[in-house]
Parts: C-alpha cells; sequence; structure tokens
C-alpha cells in the first residue's frame, strides 16, 4: 500500500514525520532511483527507496526508554566537537533511538528516547502544550525570586507563558525552586533566572507529563511501561 514518505521514514524509526518532510527536502530520499519530492508516495513492497543511499529497513519495533541524563552530555545522536552524547548512554538497548526534545549539556534529570516517530511528533507539537517540571538551584537575591520568576512574560522580546514556580527550600543566598513549564523554549529557566538575575547551580528535569524521575541514578535508563506509553499517546 502506497503512504506518503514521511510516514514510511517514521515507521522506520528513522526520524520524526517532521524531520523526514527536512530529508526530502534535502534531496536524501530516493525512490526506485529518482529524488523523491515533497507529497511523493510509495510502497515499501514495491518500491526502492534509499535514504542518504541506503535501503529503508523494515518497520522498526518501538521502543521507549527514559534516561536520567547526567551533566556533562549534549543531547544529539553525535557531536562534531567530540563530546560525549546521550546516545553513548543508551547504546546497549540494541536499537537507533531519538531524544524528544532537549536538556542542555549542563542539565540533567529526565530525557525520553525513542524510535516512534509519530509519537514524537506528538509530543513535540506546540499544541501539545507538555508540562514539565524541573528542580532548580539559583543564588543570588533569593527573597522573592518564586514570585519574580512566575511574573517573567517576556524573554529578549520573545512572549512565554508564566511558569508554575513554588520554593522547596532556601538558606542564605541560595534556594531550590520547582519550576513548571510548558513552552520549552531554548535555555527557557535559565533565561528566565538571568532576567531575575539569579545563577543556576543546578537544574534538573524530573517530570514530563504523566512520566517522573523517581529515583532513576544519573546515566541509567529504563524502559517504559506499556500503560505509560499509553498515557503519553492518549494525552
Amino acid at each position: 500500500m502506497e503512504e506518503r514518505l514521511q510516514k514510511l521514514l517514521s515507521a522506520a524509526g528513522i526520524c520524526s514525520r517532521r524531520a523526514a518532510e527536512g530529508y526530502i527536502t534535502e534531496g536524501r530520499v530516493t525512490v526506485n532511483g529518482e529524488v523523491a519530492a515533497l507529497g511523493r508516495r510509495a510502497d515499501p513492497k514495491r518500491d526502492e527507496i534509499l535514504v542518504d543511499g541506503k535501503p529503508l529497513s523494515p518497520k522498526a519495533e518501538h521502543v521507549y526508554l527514559l534516561l536520567n541524563k547526567p551533566r556533562g552530555y549534549v543531547t544529539t545522536l553525535s557531536d562534531e566537537k567530540g563530546r560525549s552524547t546521550v546516545a553513548d548512554l543508551v547504546k546497549d538497548c540494541g536499537v537507533r533511538v531519538y531524544p524528544v526534545g532537549r536538556l542542555d549539556m549542563d542539565s540533567e534529570g529526565l530525557l525520553l528516547l525513542t524510535n516512534d516517530g509519530d509519537l514524537m511528533q506528538h509530543l513535540l507539537h506546540p499544541s501539545g502544550e507538555i508540562h514539565k517540571t524541573y528542580h532548580v538551584t539559583v543564588f543570588g537575591e533569593v527573597r522573592g525570586c518564586a514570585e519574580r520568576l512566575s511574573h517573567v512574560t517576556d524573554l529578549d522580546g520573545d512572549p512565554i507563558s508564566p511558569a508554575q514556580v513554588k520554593v522547596l527550600g532556601q538558606a542564605g543566598q541560595t534556594a531550590e525552586l520547582e519550576i513548571t513549564i510548558h513552552e520549552g523554549k531554548n535555555r527557557q529557566i535559565r533565561r528566565m533566572c538571568a532576567a531575575c538575575q539569579l545563577g543556576v547551580k543546578r537544574l534538573r528535569r524530573v517530570r514530563e507529563h504523566t512520566l517522573t524521575l523517581g529515583d532513576l541514578q544519573p546515566g541509567a535508563w529504563r524502559y517504559l511501561a506499556d500503560r505509560e506509553v499509553d498515557a503519553l499517546r492518549n494525552s
């Protein structure tokens, strides 16, 4: 049966449908020896589909991992600077999986990885408004910092929705905060703290939608239970 190439690449675990559009427009996908155009349909049982010159693999079994990302790892599958990547931490899972969203190199905590391109697209789409909760240790003028952070609605001209912020602990010029956001703009929490004249000592994601980090050790990962996958799909 013919289907759009974006769907076929996603089902094979190569990338999300949105990323597949980029592969196609960049000329990286061919069908029966011809460079494919966006919107092209094909039948993997009948047509020869190549991505970067390599045959499209049969539909991969979907795998879902929850990783406790440590500091010092970049959220990518390979790095041109030779830095350690999250792919190094999950290589023993036996299949190629992709991170859903990002944590910067100095941040840590919950990171979902999967080869299910449709679920990736669902979770990353802005309309989903997936809530993410972080425990953040800040320093500086911490008196009233939770209220100040919850009123940040603009980052360098980029409007953001207010965050939910509460104080978990405070001592002197240091405080531990719980911050919940749902937009996930680039380095959003660090930029929010900088706007409030706060430095960040530690930033750790502890919850994303229905998933929680729990007592998983830094650098360790586990498979998601079926009920956890179902909850993500039905969000």
